[in-house]
């Protein structure tokens, strides 16, 4: 199988990218579009919400808008209904699929039958395993293990944690639990006295945190390994009374909220206020990035257009510290190519969204796609 790093097929399409920058002098003669679909599983959270935009900008770019008409369905968390969803697709005359897939193995029939009938399936993000699918994601192992080890070296071995995982049957969940669970089994010092799925949403995170609490003291708890949630964990001890410089220790979170809680205290932020502020909370954060669609219809209009496709993209896994965050002063596709990674409270209003957009390989995306589906205009 063959099988590409993000660095090098952002470096293989480039190319591509730059010739598209240049359309506006001489178009190309009309063609019939082709037909794409995004079948889209469990969409209850901020990173869904995200990565749809991010999809839809990308859609939207002049490039890609010219070769492709995009249909964007949702099938909810019922890997029946995606089936079917996708069977219909595949008749409609779908010449490729984007998928969430709800699950790494359910969809592996329906996806066989699509690919005999010449239709790209590629999923993004969570995994499909059928030989014929395409896939782009992170190494979801690679996080649940990274995130457990630096949670055991803060706690130094030993101490009571919370796990609030991701949604249950998808691949990225079982990956990133699976893998830090098996670091803490190593640290016989480790103890997890409470684990909960929190859907990848800080409301879910907010109620089953709450659920805990009502059988667990903050005082009983050392710290949290959070998919996500970090950013409503600090939130809820500032309103239980715990000071600022007292929080527990949380690996997971790559919102922005919870960036900017990672920020040195009195750093200047423009609309923070109340838990949405730099206090210094001792984290390490992480998040899927939410370009993984947007990277993955990329990867579609190069196949339509002939272009040799990895089966299998890795994106890189964005970690931040405390050592490592930086603020991004505008926002801009420049600025975060030079190394910023959370954004001002008064551009990103919203706490839960996820803060790592950035990618080299998709310039058509940045701030804008993922807050409003917007497409950056390229030069």
């Amino acid at each position: 199988m063959k099988t590409s790093t993000l660095a090098g097929a952002a470096l293989a399409s480039l190319p591509f990218i730059a010739g598209a920058a240049g359309l506006g002098h001489a178009q190309e003669p009309a063609k019939d579009k082709a037909k794409v679909f995004l079948s889209m599983s469990y969409i209850g959270n901020d990173w869904q919400a995200e990565a749809t935009n991010m999809i839809k900008a990308m859609a939207a770019s002049p490039d890609v808008a010219s070769r492709i008409d995009l249909d964007v369905q949702v099938a909810g968390a019922n890997a029946q209904k995606q089936i079917q969803q996708i069977n219909a697709m595949v008749q409609a005359g779908a010449k490729a699929i984007l998928v969430y897939p709800i699950s790494p193995t359910a969809l592996n029939q329906v996806v066989k039958n699509a690919c005999s009938k010449g239709v790209m399936v590629i999923a993004y993000d969570a995994q499909i395993t059928e030989p014929c699918a395409y896939n782009v994601s992170m190494d979801q192992e690679e996080a649940g293990r990274v995130t457990a080890e630096w949670l055991v070296k803060v706690l130094g071995g030993k101490g009571n944690i919370v796990a609030v995982t991701g949604v249950p049957g998808t691949s990225v969940d079982t990956l990133r639990t699976k893998a830090a669970k098996e670091v803490f089994a190593k640290s016989p010092g480790i103890k997890i006295v409470a684990e909960a799925p929190g859907m990848w949403s800080q409301a879910v995170a907010r109620t089953e945190l709450s659920k805990i609490l009502a059988t667990q003291s903050w005082d009983r708890i050392d710290g949290l390994w959070m998919q996500v949630g970090c950013f409503t964990a600090d939130q809820m001890q500032l309103e239980s009374g715990i000071a600022e410089d007292k929080l527990k220790p949380c690996a997971g979170e790559g919102s922005n909220g919870g960036r900017v809680q990672m920020l040195p205290k009195g750093t200047p932020v423009e609309g923070a206020n109340g838990a949405y502020k730099p206090m210094a909370a001792p984290r390490i954060s992480y998040a899927s990035p939410p370009y993984s669609g947007a990277y993955a219809l990329r990867l579609v209009v190069d196949k339509l257009s002939g272009k040799d496709v990895p089966l299998k993209t890795v994106l890189p896994l964005p970690i931040v510290t405390n050592d490592t965050v930086k603020l991004c002063k505008t926002g801009t596709w420049q600025e975060m190519s030079e190394g910023c990674n959370v954004f001002q409270p008064a551009v990103v209003s919203n706490p839960g969204w996820f803060a790592s957009i950035f990618s080299a390989g998709t310039p058509e995306v940045g701030l804008k796609a993922a807050l409003s589906a917007e497409p950056e205009k390229l030069r």
